[in-house]
């Protein structure tokens, strides 16, 4: 199937971990973006969702001006611009991620790749298979 950095997009947004939560939700909705990498400098330090900003952020009354980092998901998931594309999206299938940032040899974002990727560049039964397990009911907010 290839490498990931053959599929990948480049042309990515981010915000930086001290941006604060406003900033950030408006940067998504101008972007019409329901995803974001969030960085320190240029090295991934995490992501955060529209429904990250609703659930951990307005939900429990955190102020708008708050840094994004007090919200986010850290720890987040990534794949080298190296590694195979099938195992990223296994790893996407098994972990329930539809989009899965992309980092170099430092860990500096250099990318995003989705499963839309997979549908339209490379195999749309690899990426259906993947799709399943990220639509089974779970996640980090199912209680």
């Amino acid at each position: 199937m290839g490498k990931v950095s053959e599929v990948m997009s480049t042309d990515i947004c981010s915000a930086q971990c001290s941006d604060n939560i406003a900033s950030v939700a408006q940067l998504m909705a101008s972007k019409d973006m329901g995803f974001l990498p969030i960085v320190d400098g240029q090295k991934l330090v995490g992501a955060v969702t529209d429904r990250d900003i609703v659930v951990r952020g307005v939900a429990k009354g955190c102020n708008p001006e708050d840094a994004i980092q007090s919200i986010m998901s850290d720890g987040v998931k990534s794949v080298s611009q190296d590694d195979d594309f099938a195992s990223a999206v296994k790893m996407m299938g098994d972990a329930q991620l539809r989009r899965l940032p992309v980092v170099d040899a430092d860990s500096n974002l250099v990318g995003v790749v989705a499963l839309a990727d997979a549908a339209r560049e490379k195999d749309p039964a690899v990426a259906g298979a993947a799709l399943g397990e990220v639509t089974q009911p779970g996640g980090s907010h199912a209680n």
